[in-house]
């Protein structure tokens, strides 16, 4: 099957939208979970991912801020206007579906958490220590993180203990082999890497690859919505320069 795998959607219709056309025909859809947050489209978001009926789909922790399953005091000021302010905007089914959704799974032989294995809601792999320190706690080959908002591979290095990291070339597809693996598609809706364009990933479970791929889409139609909203300047800004 050719699986589109995508995260940190956080409420970005533009940048969601330019995802799946880029991606074009996909058999199948694993969702890492922060569908809302941060964005001033969470019900159009919501909506539409639902209508894809993937075959996975988790929950993170903006997600759980929303439905008052985490302290909003617990995120940083700006982050907490735009929870308060998608608390008050998202639909009662909306709001059901992502109650719904669990913050880990697995699909083959791939585990999937939205931001670790060890801490499925809340904690960021962005170093070789703490990834590991995460091959501990799963035991298939691969797996499939978000939560940083970066692309990145994690590789298992024997049984030593240590890891390297990875950053693949876009477009480019990387052959799986026996290595374990930790991967993460990067962001949707809010990419944190210094790169601007929307990100996601394409799994081909029967070729046994996984291909990162970055698209542009009109930052400047999500901006827009979020000054309509107000919701907080540093937000928006942070969308032209991807960080």
């Amino acid at each position: 099957m050719r699986i589109l795998v995508i995260s940190d959607i956080h409420a970005n219709l533009a940048a969601f939208e330019a995802v799946l056309a880029d991606a074009g025909q996909v058999d199948a859809v694993l969702c890492l979970g922060d569908i809302v947050g941060y964005g001033p489209d969470p019900n159009e978001c919501v909506a539409l991912l639902r209508d894809l009926h993937p075959l996975v789909s988790l929950s993170g922790n903006h997600d759980w801020a929303v439905l008052g399953k985490l302290e909003v005091e617990d995120f940083n000021h700006d982050a907490q206007a735009a929870i308060r302010w998608t608390q008050s905007a998202l639909h009662p089914d909306h709001r059901a579906y992502l109650q719904s959704l669990p913050p880990a799974g697995q699909f083959g032989d791939f585990t999937l958490a939205h931001a670790s294995p060890r801490y499925p809601v809340w904690e960021y792999i962005t170093d070789t220590l703490t990834a590991a320190e995460n091959f501990e706690y799963f035991n298939t080959p691969y797996c499939l993180v978000g939560h940083t908002h970066a692309v990145a591979i994690f590789e298992q290095i024997g049984a030593n203990g240590y890891c390297d990291l990875l950053l693949p070339e876009y477009g480019v597809p990387l052959s799986l082999g026996e290595e374990r693996l930790i991967l993460n598609p990067g962001s949707v809706g809010q990419p944190r890497d210094h790169d601007p364009r929307a990100a996601y990933a394409i799994l081909d479970d029967a070729a046994r690859t996984w291909e990162v791929r970055r698209v542009e889409y009109p930052i400047e139609q999500t901006q827009a919505r979020m000054r309509e909203i107000g919701l907080p300047r540093r937000l928006i800004a942070r969308l032209s320069y991807g960080w």
